[in-house]
């Protein structure tokens, strides 16, 4: 699937993965391949996502993210 993070400074990931792990409002969620629609509020804690077999965190402090076909946008601050 598509993921791609932004920042009030730019484009900070744009590519494939196969998961997202991510600290939402109500607790922390993986998103996997084929996840159904999902408009979701970010809070403080740690991005978590796997590329080409590595996996990376980012740390935030909140945003949003969007879910839909296989693409995954998140908006962080």
């Amino acid at each position: 699937m598509k993921l791609q993070i932004i920042s009030t400074d730019g484009i900070i990931f744009s590519g494939e993965v196969t998961k997202v792990t991510l600290p939402g409002t109500l607790g922390s969620f993986t998103i996997l391949e084929n996840h159904a629609s999902l408009l979701s509020t970010l809070t403080q804690g740690e991005l978590e996502y796997e590329s080409e077999g590595k996996l990376s965190t980012l740390r935030i402090n909140g945003g949003f993210i969007d879910v839909n076909n296989n693409s995954v946008s998140v908006c962080i601050s």
